[in-house]
């Protein structure tokens, strides 16, 4: 019964979502329900591996980067016709995207915890010089993709549902692996590597195709992100910042849950670009942003989805002790 409540809001979500276009006919908010779609399903995946596997990675930007690079390369090369048929590159820029997770797993995945983090920093820096220095890249002055001819009004809306496909992909990918036999295993990794490694857990193929699997979604991410703006900056893509905004979002909403990043990333980037677009101090929203994390570490430190959730089942239990109270004092009565 409750798995069909829990389907029954997925699906009103989802038909919510469908009218959002109708709704907000703004191209300024459009943009933002896009950009909001697109690190969403970014926090997702990010979290499907980090999350399950207790792995942070904070080098992520390193593929999404890569998608758009991709995607644009791709789409100038083989002179792609702007407009509809270069959404057919968004996939593209996610498998370049999985096929450079492999080496750069390969490297990092061979230590743990805190050196894993400093090594997918290093790793990103990386990319970053690349894309700056490299010839083809367009250096400090980027790419400028093919002019696509549609009427401003409208312009957004088509990112709009391929930018919500992608977040259903992802939250499906991961409810996928959270309930598989492979989910399992990289939820053992977070618990105890060792054990789990003691367990038979084939670790270091597992955290790989894992690692492999997360950056999939966030290199579609970036090339529909490139698409939109119509050009592409090393400084804009490869962006520090967006490795800190999706892990943010994560641990916002609850890090290593289904619903966490969605929440994290509906409500942190939706924030974050309606404060850059409505105020010409484009930094106020890292103000507002640290209060609003220092808030949630003091008094809710395992994300909102989880103190929510801890919340609801106290109040049941209460519930069901006070009903057997009643019970009780009726049956002495």
């Amino acid at each position: 019964m409750l798995k069909k409540k829990v389907n029954l809001l997925w699906l009103v979500a989802f038909a919510i979502a469908l009218f959002v276009p109708n709704i907000i006919t703004n191209p300024a908010y459009r943009q933002i329900a896009v950009i909001t779609l697109i690190f969403t399903a970014c926090a997702t995946s990010w979290n499907m591996f980090s999350g399950y596997s207790g792995y942070v990675a904070l080098g992520s930007a390193a593929f999404y980067g890569t998608g758009a690079y991709t995607m644009a390369l791709v789409a100038l090369h083989l002179h792609v016709h702007a407009g509809g048929d270069m959404f057919w590159l968004v996939p593209v820029g996610g498998i370049a995207a999985m096929l450079v997770a492999i080496p750069v797993g390969l490297i990092a995945l061979r230590v743990r915890r805190h050196t894993f983090v400093v090594i997918t920093i290093a790793i990103f820096f990386v990319f970053q010089l690349a894309a700056i220095n490299f010839g083809f890249t367009g250096g400090t002055g980027g790419l400028t993709l093919p002019y696509i001819p549609w009427m401003i009004q409208n312009y957004h809306v088509p990112f709009y549902y391929v930018a919500l496909a992608m977040l259903v992909f992802a939250i499906a990918l991961s409810a996928s692996v959270r309930r598989s036999r492979f989910g399992l295993q990289l939820l053992a990794i977070r618990d105890d590597e060792d054990r789990a490694l003691g367990l038979g857990v084939k670790v270091f193929p597992v955290k790989l195709t894992g690692f492999a699997m997360s950056a999939f979604t966030i290199g579609m991410g970036g090339a529909l992100y490139a698409m939109m703006q119509g050009q592409i900056y090393p400084q804009f893509v490869f962006d520090p910042i967006f490795d800190i905004s999706i892990a943010l979002m994560a641990f916002f909403g609850g890090f290593g849950t289904l619903l966490g990043p969605i929440l994290g990333g509906l409500v942190l980037e939706s924030s974050q670009q309606y404060l850059t677009v409505s105020y010409s101090n484009g930094s106020l929203y890292l103000i507002l942003f640290g209060v609003l994390f220092l808030l949630v570490v003091l008094f809710m430190p395992q994300g909102i989805v989880v103190f929510i959730r801890d919340w609801w089942a106290k109040r049941q239990d209460r519930l069901a002790a006070a009903n057997e109270a009643v019970g009780v004092q009726g049956g002495h009565s």
